[in-house]
C-alpha cells in the first residue's frame, strides 16, 4: 500500500501510474476540478468498445454490470452499504429529476445558499423567475450557516439544498447533523451537495448524522472517475416519490400491480429516478478506476490525509511568501482541518494571475475573486514548491 511519504517524495510513488496525463513532467493544480485519470481508465474505455463491438444491442447486461459497480462504489464512499443510488450524466440532470418530484404547488419554497455551484445557483434562479420561492441564505459566515438555513426552513419548504464544502472558499460547512434534524422534523427534504468532499475529506454518512439526506455527487473531480458519472443517493423515506422528469429506464422491474390504467408506473426504490438510454462508457471507465484506488489502498482516510498534509502544505509556504495582502491573501481564520481539498486564495484579479500562472507552466483554476490551489495525491511536494515560487515571482 501506498503510504505518505511515498506520496510526497520526487518523484511521487503514485505518478508512474498516471503517465498518459504527464502528471510528473507539469504541475497540476486544478484537482478540485479535474484530476488525472489514472492509466488504467484506458482499460475501461476499451473494454467497452470491445462488449459494444462483441455483443451489440445486447451489450446492456454488461453496462447494467457496471453501473452497478458504481453504485457499490459511491455507496462504499458514503458508508451507505444500502442506500439507494440513481445514477446521471450530470448533477443538473440528477437535480431536475430530484426537483420534479417535489410537491412545489402546495410547498413551494426551496431555501438554499449564495454559495452553491453553478448547478444550484442557475436552476433556482431561472425556478424563481418563474415564481417558485428561493431563499438564498448567506454563505458567511460558515460557521453559522448550517443554524441560518435551518431558521428560514418553514412548513411551505419543499426542499432544502446547501453544500457539505464551499466551492469556492473549500471550507467545510459544520452543523449539518442539526439541518437535518430540522428538515426531517418538518417533513422537508435535505439534499447535501458532497462533490467537494468525496475523495478529499470523509463523508460516511452515519457518522455524519445525515442518513435522513438525500447526497448529490459525482467523480469528475477528486475521484479522478472522469466525466458521466454523477449519483442522487435517496433516504429511506422517500421511496414513494413520483419524478415529473422520468425516463423509460424508471419502469423497469415496476410491478404489475402498480401499472394502473392513466397512471405512468414506477419501479421501486432510487430506479424511481432512473434517466434513459445513456452512453455507458463512463460506468467502464469509473468502475476501472474504483478498482484502481482500491488496488492502491487510496481509502477515504488515506486520502484526508494525504489532502491535509498538502493543503498545509501550501498554506504554510504561502504565508512565508509575505506576498501584499490587498494583491492576494488567505483566510487565516479558519483552521486548516476546516478546509477541503483546495486552498482558496483570495485576489485582486484572481483570472490574471490564474493566466499568468499557466504561462509558467502552473493549472490552476479560479472563481469570482478566488484562486484556486487544488493539488492531488500523484503530486510531490516539491511540484507544491515550484508552484508557490512562480506565484511569488509573478505577484513580487
Amino acid at each position: 500500500m501506498t503510504t505518505l511519504d511515498e506520496l510526497r517524495g520526487d518523484p511521487n510513488a503514485l505518478a508512474a501510474h498516471y503517465t498518459e496525463f504527464g502528471v510528473a513532467d507539469r504541475i497540476l493544480l486544478t484537482g478540485h476540478s479535474h484530476q488525472a485519470w489514472p492509466d488504467v481508465a484506458r482499460e475501461g474505455l476499451l473494454e467497452a468498445f470491445a462488449d459494444a463491438a462483441e455483443e451489440v444491442d445486447t451489450k446492456w447486461d454488461r453496462a447494467f454490470a457496471k453501473a452497478d459497480e458504481m453504485r457499490a462504489g459511491f455507496r462504499t464512499l458514503l458508508g451507505d452499504p444500502h442506500g439507494g443510488i440513481a445514477l446521471g450524466a450530470s448533477t443538473h440532470d440528477l437535480v431536475i429529476r430530484f426537483l420534479s418530484a417535489m410537491d412545489l404547488p402546495r410547498r413551494p419554497r426551496l431555501v438554499t445558499t449564495d454559495g452553491e455551484f453553478h448547478t444550484l445557483r442557475r436552476q433556482l434562479g431561472r425556478l424563481a423567475e418563474e415564481g417558485v420561492e428561493v431563499v438564498r441564505v448567506p454563505a458567511s459566515p460558515v460557521s453559522t450557516l448550517a443554524e441560518r438555513v435551518a431558521a428560514e426552513v418553514t412548513e411551505d419548504t419543499a426542499a432544502v439544498l446547501v453544500s457539505a464544502v464551499l466551492f469556492e472558499t473549500s471550507r467545510l460547512v459544520p452543523g449539518l447533523a442539526h439541518l437535518a434534524d430540522v428538515c426531517l422534523s418538518k417533513s422537508v427534504n435535505l439534499v447535501v451537495d458532497a462533490y467537494h468532499a468525496l475523495g478529499a475529506v470523509p463523508f460516511a454518512l452515519h457518522d455524519l448524522g445525515l442518513t435522513n439526506a438525500w447526497v448529490l455527487g459525482g467523480g469528475y473531480k477528486y475521484l479522478q472517475l472522469g466525466e458521466g458519472n454523477c449519483f442522487l443517493r435517496m433516504p429511506a423515506h422517500a421511496q414513494e416519490l413520483r419524478p415529473v422528469v422520468t425516463g423509460w429506464y424508471a419502469e423497469f422491474g415496476a410491478l404489475a400491480d402498480e401499472r394502473r390504467s392513466g397512471q405512468t408506473a414506477y419501479a421501486s426504490g432510487s430506479d424511481r429516478f432512473a434517466g434513459a438510454t445513456y452512453d455507458p462508457t463512463s460506468h467502464y471507465r469509473g468502475a476501472r478506476v474504483f478498482r484502481f484506488f482500491a488496488e492502491q489502498g487510496l481509502t477515504p482516510e488515506f486520502l484526508r490525509e494525504v489532502s491535509r498534509h498538502q493543503v498545509g502544505f501550501l498554506a504554510e509556504g504561502f504565508d512565508k511568501l509575505g506576498l501584499p495582502e490587498d494583491v492576494i491573501t488567505r483566510d487565516r481564520e479558519t483552521p486548516l482541518d476546516r478546509l477541503g481539498g483546495f486552498l482558496s486564495l483570495k485576489c485582486a484579479d484572481a483570472g490574471a494571475l490564474q493566466a499568468a500562472l499557466a504561462e509558467r507552466g502552473v493549472r490552476t483554476d479560479s472563481r469570482g475573486p478566488y484562486l484556486r490551489f487544488g493539488p492531488a495525491p500523484y503530486l510531490s511536494d516539491s511540484q507544491l514548491d515550484s508552484a508557490l515560487r512562480i506565484l511569488g515571482e509573478i505577484v513580487g
